[in-house]
């Protein structure tokens, strides 16, 4: 997956968590909790999400290495 894709795939999850996120104003350094008002469960929906629509098994020890924007682009674009 390169980083458009995971960028587009990140939008879709998101958009389905918090539909009323405005993403195209997010900035990529932005604490995705913070800025989206994200609570914990929202945060677990997220990870799920990706999972599944990925198969990419992302490990709780990992869920900080999807904390922004950037850094969630980045860990699917691995």
């Amino acid at each position: 997956m390169n980083k458009a894709e995971a960028k587009a795939l990140i939008f879709e999850v998101l958009l389905g968590i918090a539909p009323e996120a405005e993403l195209d104003r997010l900035p990529g350094s932005a604490q995705l909790r913070d800025e989206l008002d994200l609570d914990s469960m929202d945060f677990l929906d997220f990870v799920a999400a990706v999972h599944e629509r990925t198969g990419i098994d992302i490990p709780e020890v990992e869920y900080g290495k999807l904390a922004t924007l950037d850094d969630a682009v980045a860990y699917l674009a691995r």
